[in-house]
């Protein structure tokens, strides 16, 4: 089947191609707005074909030693510098394959004449923003209690990012999302400077969400998927209501893992969130911790925090990220969402 693609409501563009499906909003001038959507088109027509053409190379993990990329395309090129510093652990380039492909999109939109854009592919996140631009994103964990018919989901928590930050990617995984997981995470949602970069550590942030318990189900990756990358390692199926000290001991587990990337430069900040609680790990030199504002309040909010989670009482899945029109700042610390 060839790439298809639809307009939607607010001026936002759907392009679908086999397993690759966006949607797409900027603003700006008319034309500019024009050219760009017309390139990011020219653009998808041929990424599905250039990963497939290189597919078996993708699927293979990072050899420790590492140095010189083995692949050819722009995309699957990203995908490799982005999972490479996690080479001394399983991984392959596929772990950054979505924010890879809304990374090469976000490219057709960055040009005069546009003051901002997203590319969402499936949650993971590229951003445009020009100079004094911001964008508001709204986190959405639990997909099930969405009733799509009424209009826009409620949100679990949100968050605001300024051109002055130097965020341009977010990225969200877990268990109950659509790609597998070593951990138990109901989502861990990163925030970095390319999208190929969130993609890459939001995994790899979330598979060290975890605590020993028999009662966890894994299952190896080829049992459930036969076209997997991940071979015979074994991957959460069900994670069980957890007391809530393991729970506490997996996210910090996690949080540990992103601190370690956070100190070295590969991520921004992150939020993690497990069966009703969450830890953030933030840029205090962007925005230190403050006094929470009250909801309906709007205050306090810094470019670059995290946001504040709202109380939902339910369980969680893996988040679906869109710019949104609302956001109340949110700071650091485990919090009971």
């Amino acid at each position: 089947m060839s790439a298809q693609r639809a307009p939607l409501p607010n001026g936002r563009w759907h392009f679908q191609h086999g397993p690759i499906d966006l949607v797409i909003g900027a603003e700006g001038d008319a034309a500019a707005l024009a050219a760009g959507h017309a390139a990011a088109w020219a653009r998808f027509e041929t990424v599905l074909d250039e990963l497939v053409a290189e597919l078996r190379t993708l699927r293979l993990p990072l050899d420790r030693d590492a140095h010189r990329c083995p692949l050819q395309g722009v995309i699957a090129r990203r995908m490799w510098r982005a999972c490479r510093p996690y080479r001394s652990q399983f991984i392959t380039p596929m772990a950054a394959v979505a924010g890879a492909v809304a990374q090469e999109l976000i490219g057709a939109y960055e040009r005069e004449g546009i003051r901002r854009a997203w590319v969402n592919n499936g949650g993971d996140i590229a951003l445009h923003l020009a100079p004094g631009a911001s964008v508001k994103v709204g986190l959405c964990a639990d997909l099930a209690r969405i009733d799509f018919a009424a209009g826009a989901p409620p949100l679990d928590a949100d968050f605001e990012v300024h051109a002055s930050t130097p965020v341009r990617g977010i990225a969200t995984s877990g268990w109950r999302g659509r790609s597998f997981s070593l951990g138990i995470a109901d989502s861990v949602t990163v925030l970095a400077r390319s999208a190929a970069q969130a993609d890459a550590a939001a995994t790899v942030i979330a598979n060290a969400v975890d605590v020993t318990d028999a009662r966890i189900e894994r299952r190896p990756a080829n049992q459930i998927r036969d076209d997997t990358d991940l071979g015979t390692i074994e991957v959460t199926v069900h994670v069980p209501p957890l007391a809530a000290e393991q729970v506490q001991r997996a996210l910090q587990a996690g949080r540990r893992r992103a601190r370690e990337l956070q100190r070295s430069g590969l991520i921004h900040a992150a939020l993690l969130v497990c069966q009703d609680r969450c830890v953030g790990v933030a840029v205090e030199a962007v925005a230190p911790p403050s006094p929470r504002p009250s909801p309906a309040s709007g205050r306090g909010r810094q470019a670059g925090s995290l946001p504040r989670t709202r109380g939902s009482g339910r369980g969680r899945q893996a988040s679906s990220l869109a710019p949104v029109l609302g956001a109340e700042g949110w700071g650091e610390g485990e919090t009971p969402a």
